[in-house]
């Protein structure tokens, strides 16, 4: 599974799927070494069907972005500059084809959590975190996400139950105001403000 976030040399085996998100049709290429290749995940499509895109303006950040579709979705669905990154240089490689296929202007760089973002500050910012990479990889990812939002911006994340959901709750109302906007099959849509 460490192939998902680490830039590991697997054999490429390429292919493209359809799906639709909120009424919209998306397709997605996808390869060996890419988080969910054979479909969008449950708990990413969970997110973005759950997430207030009414509300989203200004610099929002795909965290972790794999193949690209949370990134893509929202830029479909929102009026605002979208930055997508990830560690994973073939992930990287298929975000932009999937930019480009599915006609969005997006930003996409590679790094490691935020090693590469900078100084730039974030009105939201969006992940489906990579559980299995460690918690102390997912906590930098979520509690780091303070130090990259704007004042008034959110973290909006998915977890399921059984990955610790209800202890990240509690860890990360040390940071934030945190609320679940929707629970379905174990899996939590969660909103953390910095207001």
């Amino acid at each position: 599974m460490a192939h998902y976030f680490t830039n590991e040399d697997l054999k490429s085996d390429i292919h493209k799927f359809h799906t639709k998100v909120l009424g919209s049709d998306f397709s997605f290429f996808t390869d060996n070494g890419v988080f969910s290749k054979e479909k969008l995940d449950f708990g990413t499509r969970f997110l973005l069907e759950n997430i207030p895109y009414e509300k989203f303006y200004g610099e929002v950040l795909d965290l972790g972005c794999g193949y690209g579709p949370i990134g893509i979705v929202l830029k479909k669905c929102c009026n605002a500059s979208i930055t997508m990154c990830d560690i994973n240089r073939r992930a990287l490689h298929l975000a932009e084809r999937n930019a480009k296929e599915n006609k969005v202007d997006v930003t996409i760089l590679e790094s490691d959590c935020y090693q590469n973002i900078g100084l730039k500050k974030f009105q939201y910012i969006v992940t489906n975190p990579p559980i299995r990479a460690g918690k102390k990889k997912v906590y930098e990812m979520l509690v780091g996400a303070k130090d990259h939002l704007e004042e008034n911006g959110s973290l909006f994340f998915v977890v399921r139950k059984d990955q610790g959901a209800k202890s990240m709750i509690c860890d990360l109302e040390k940071y934030y105001t945190v609320s679940v906007l929707e629970k379905k099959n174990g899996f939590f849509v969660i909103c953390c403000d910095l207001s």
